[in-house]
């Protein structure tokens, strides 16, 4: 997936989240992920993005380990969801923006 440039990124992400993530949860792979994501979603105009495990692995170029550890924080932190079809579906992963509300 290609994007135009400039993204345009909320200020909140760097300013707030990036510190967050690093900072407290020491998972710098957590705002990678938190990041591809948002950009396949709300920077493209979807609410949600279906993508493998390895796939997001590759786009970030962090090991599926890594991935799976920085998902399993996204979910307790309630700033993604999840939906399988299926047990062995691809993910469909929905972006949630907490300070937007």
């Amino acid at each position: 997936m290609k994007l135009a440039l400039p993204l345009k990124m909320e200020p909140y992400l760097a300013d707030v989240l990036l510190r967050d993530l690093v900072g407290h949860d020491r998972s710098p792979a957590s705002f990678l992920v938190y990041f591809s994501l948002y950009i396949m979603t709300y920077a493209a105009g979807c609410r949600s993005v279906r993508i493998s495990l390895a796939r997001l692995a590759e786009r970030t170029g962090l090991s599926k380990s890594a991935v799976q550890a920085a998902l399993r924080i996204l979910k307790r932190r309630q700033l993604i969801r999840a939906h399988l079809a299926t047990r062995t579906s691809v993910p469909e992963y929905t972006v949630h923006r907490t300070w937007a509300r």
